[in-house]
């Protein structure tokens, strides 16, 4: 059966769970013998005071309203091969393109005006609330109304796409800022509460319990997830997992289920890993993001893929992780890690799948030291390990501004399109001393694409500058077009050496 997963936004009812005892009946017990004990009939009791943790967390959980408003895209769309004929029948005489091909061309649309909703959890008294990125992300506008309806306009801090996680802001004091629990001390079988404002409905509880740890889905880059089976849906997404003290353990995120309604199991991003990436954002704009330079599986994965391929694989255990690719100049190369390596624990924490691995390494940055033990051709080593950032070094990793291009820059206007037979782009109308200048990119050289991504605005110019400076490469491949009409293209180091 096709299974659906789902990025959801917190929600529902919380329901009244009630254990009993079965009691004897009467006839059976007056016939027992003299010497065995009569059991008598026990009260149902909860087990649980799930109430004090929905008064606790309800008012620190937010609704958040996204809306994202009408824009012109340009887009490249399929030519049919008449209209090309029609409208311009000696095309290919003329060296415009060969009559009857058809091919692509681009055309500018407008989208719709888009709106949703999620949930957030403050996590302080002055307005910083954390949500998921697929909440805001995009969004022109941002709408936050507490637990007693007042409204704010909330900001964007920051935002990372890897964790799903994002730190907005409000301008509000004295707000009711949750509790925020270490996640790793939670346990399978603990009840938890989901908090959160799904399909459409605000302020809802629902009850489950904690079903496994360290879980990973292949959803995004770094996965450690706490399972739940409380109920979550669409709208819960950002909303506050917490435990039996109201205090957050979690920050629901996603949704497995075969129907893409709940009907399966919640996942939330845990606090260990949330407390790290807020106070990135916080300090950093960016997440500093530790990479120890391997790929790899759980071990009993590889062995089950060996035993398909008629191997009979043996690495000294069943538990730990696989080392399938050591990373070229990476910390675990430096270190002597090998392929065929099994990492077993990380600063005496033990790992047994590759959650637990992403979990720890997400606490930590760049440069941090862990201890790394495993086993190479079953015998047992440790080693110290430096971490290194994405790009391979220690250094601290910002999100770089278009100032650090050196350069102004403005849309064409609408004659340089009809000059230039072109629907879109960015002129460069100043060079400073700057990244573009060591680059030789001229004024008045109209950009049209960046890492092959179209340039009609200079905010779409910033964002690819702000992802690109965090990246393995950050460099620029710059195409355009000059004022005479010949085409170029310029390589753009965003980092030196």
């Amino acid at each position: 059966m096709k299974k659906i997963l789902n990025y959801v936004v917190p929600s529902l009812s919380l329901a009244a769970i009630v254990f009993s005892v079965a009691a004897f009946n009467e006839t059976q017990a007056a016939t027992q013998e003299p010497d065995v004990m009569e059991v008598s009939t026990a009260t149902a009791v909860q087990p649980v005071d799930l109430t004090y943790a929905a008064e606790k967390a309800l008012p620190c959980v937010v609704h958040i309203k996204y809306v994202q408003n009408s824009k012109i895209q340009t887009v490249e769309v399929q030519s049919d091969p008449f209209d090309d004929f029609f409208s311009d029948p000696f095309g290919g005489f003329f060296g415009r393109g060969q009559r009857g091909q058809g091919g692509t061309r681009k055309q500018q649309v407008q989208t719709p005006k888009k709106t949703a909703t999620g949930s957030g959890v403050i996590i302080s008294a002055d307005g910083y609330i954390v949500t998921n990125n697929h909440v805001v992300d995009g969004a022109d506008e941002l709408t936050v109304t507490l637990n007693d309806n007042k409204e704010y306009s909330a900001r964007i801090i920051g935002a990372d796409k890897t964790t799903d996680l994002a730190l907005i802001k409000i301008d509000a004091k004295n707000l009711p800022a949750i509790r925020i629990a270490n996640s790793d001390n939670v346990k399978v079988g603990e009840w938890v509460l989901a908090i959160g404002n799904p399909l459409g409905l605000t302020n809802t509880v629902t009850a489950g319990i904690i079903s496994a740890k360290a879980r990973t889905l292949g959803a995004n880059g770094v996965e450690s997830f706490i399972q739940t089976d409380a109920a979550i849906n669409a709208g819960n997404s950002g909303g506050a997992l917490v435990n039996t003290n109201g205090e957050l353990v979690g920050i629901n995120a996603m949704l497995y289920s075969q129907t893409g309604s709940y009907s399966g199991y919640g996942f939330a991003i845990p606090t260990a890993m949330m407390n790290k990436v807020v106070a990135d954002l916080k300090q950093y704009g960016t997440v500093q993001r530790a990479m120890i330079g391997i790929s790899g599986r759980d071990v009993k994965t590889q062995v089950d893929i060996e035993k398909e391929d008629g191997k009979d694989a043996d690495y000294g255990t069943m538990e730990g992780i696989y080392v399938a690719e050591v990373v070229e100049n990476s910390a675990a190369a430096e270190a002597g890690i090998e392929k065929g390596d099994i990492i077993t624990e990380v600063d005496g924490h033990k790992v047994t799948k590759f959650g637990d691995l992403s979990g720890l390494i997400a606490q930590k940055r760049p440069g941090d030291k862990i201890s790394l033990t495993y086993l190479h051709n079953k015998k047992k080593q440790t080693k110290t390990v430096t971490l290194r950032n994405e790009q391979g070094n220690t250094k601290v990793v910002k999100n770089a501004d278009l100032d650090v291009l050196g350069a102004d820059f403005r849309e064409v206007t609408k004659a340089q399109k009809e000059q230039l037979e072109i629907s879109y782009g960015l002129e460069v109308i100043k060079v400073n001393a700057g990244k573009m200048k060591e680059a030789g990119v001229p004024k008045g050289f109209i950009i049209q694409r960046v890492n092959d991504e179209a340039m009609n605005t200079v905010e779409d110019l910033q964002d690819i500058v702000k992802d690109v400076s965090t990246s393995k490469e950050p460099v620029l491949v710059i195409k355009g077009i000059f004022p005479t009409g010949k085409r170029g293209y310029f390589i753009v180091q965003l980092q030196n050496d």
